[in-house]
């Protein structure tokens, strides 16, 4: 169980109505969600990102970005339930995601653009920076509002893995799990 009772239904109407927008037909909402809506200001302050949307970034390259986030803060919570419901749609394989927790940004499965942005999360989780040589290897594949996403997708997601991790939140039934993957990387 959390650390903090998540919400049980019925949902107030304004939670119930957003939970339906950003989960799936006929898929409860999960469990990080019902914790932090908990709390109206912790909830409004949440959905105020605004992150949880399509965005500028191709799914893939969102994925992409989103759980090495995750993988490198250690969040399998959340880690889990991104492969669980994108990795397929994203078209990232067995390699991949196996990839995205156990290596290096170079990692031979990656196309050059991906690579670039693998590097890019990774010194943002790092150093809270990039290097003019990181920030350059973006540009010829990226424009500005993708350079920004990737910039808030990996904050965003960062917080996110304090408050699942924080919150010992256990891990959906469905997710993936970091140990499914421990000897696909390349």
């Amino acid at each position: 169980m959390s650390r903090i009772a998540p919400l049980d239904p019925p949902y107030p109407e304004d939670i119930r109505e957003h939970f339906a927008r950003i989960m799936p037909d006929g898929v409860p909402p999960l469990l990080l969600f019902r914790t932090i809506a908990t709390s109206p200001r912790a909830w409004r302050k949440f959905t105020a990102g605004s992150l949880l949307d399509r965005g500028p970034l191709p799914l893939r390259e969102r994925e992409i970005v989103i759980d090495r986030t995750c993988a490198l803060a250690g969040c399998e919570y959340e880690w889990g339930v991104h492969v669980a419901i994108f990795a397929a749609p994203a078209r990232l394989t067995e390699t991949e995601i196996g990839a995205l927790v156990n290596a290096a940004a170079d990692a031979a499965c990656w196309s050059e653009r991906e690579r670039a942005l693998i590097a890019a999360v990774d010194a943002l989780h790092h150093r809270a920076c990039w290097s003019g040589e990181e920030f350059d290897a973006l540009r010829p594949h990226f424009d500005d509002g993708q350079i920004l996403e990737v910039i808030q997708l990996c904050g965003f997601y960062r917080m996110v893995s304090y408050v699942a991790n924080a919150l010992d939140l256990p891990l959906e039934p469905a997710a993936a799990r970091f140990a499914a993957f421990a000897g696909t990387s390349t």
